[in-house]
């Protein structure tokens, strides 16, 4: 399989390595300095670029029927044209916030402890992230998708970036620390006793596996698609 890599810092980085390693090509690497390429040279593209890069990065493989896929956070005030033009065009086109196969699961976790905890209005539910420093974006994608999770099996209708928060929200908690992959954590708390589910990223190599495996899977395919798909599961 020939990738092109839209986004060659450390993530990309770490894609090409377990891309190779897996037997594929990477014929094409974009960063902030590339001012012109040819996307029709890939069977694929994966995208870890930048929230004002994402984009047109996207547009121009779906533009040029080339596969897509994206972990870039920070752009989904475009997600549904994207997806509109993916149809459009009769592309093929997979977001996720997170690509870790581990993460994904534990997405499915949270909804199913979300829906067990519906009615027990005792437990008041908060959301922490903790990346490395190098983050843009606050909170990330994954614990956005965490708290609509929630939102989605609860009472709960909105998610806030504080820890002082309206009865029907989620607080998040961002924390930036040096190092950090990624650790998130769903915290329950009541005046008995707390329930908490955590996963914890060692490093990248989690991150860029599920991308390359997910960049396998949408190859010949058509459509808009997610994580969920890949793995057949929620």
């Amino acid at each position: 399989m020939k990738i092109a890599l839209l986004g060659y810092g450390k993530m990309g980085k770490v894609i090409e390595h377990v891309a190779r390693q897996r037997s594929h090509d990477i014929v094409l690497k974009v960063d902030e300095n590339t001012e012109s390429y040819d996307i029709t040279i890939a069977d694929v593209a994966i995208d870890f670029s930048a929230p004002n890069a994402a984009v047109n990065n996207i547009s121009e493989c779906l533009q040029h029927g080339i596969p897509v896929i994206s972990g870039t956070t920070g752009w989904l005030n475009d997600y549904d044209s994207v997806a509109t033009l993916c149809n459009e065009k009769n592309g093929a086109f997979l977001y996720a916030s997170n690509f870790s196969l581990g993460v994904n699961i534990f997405f499915e976790m949270n909804k199913y402890l979300a829906k067990m905890m519906k009615n027990l209005s005792q437990y008041n539910v908060g959301v922490e992230e903790i990346h490395h420093t190098q983050k843009l974006d606050a909170p990330s994608g994954t614990a956005i998708t965490l708290a609509e999770g929630i939102i989605e099996q609860s009472n709960y209708k909105n998610w806030k970036l504080d820890s002082n928060v309206e009865a029907n929200e989620i607080p998040i908690v961002a924390k930036r620390i040096k190092n950090v992959p990624g650790t998130h954590s769903i915290n329950y708390q009541s005046e008995a006793d707390s329930i908490n589910i955590t996963h914890t990223s060692h490093n990248r190599e989690g991150f860029a596996l599920g991308a390359v495996i997910a960049a396998e899977w949408l190859l010949d395919k058509k459509g808009v698609f997610t994580m969920n798909d890949v793995l057949n599961i929620g």
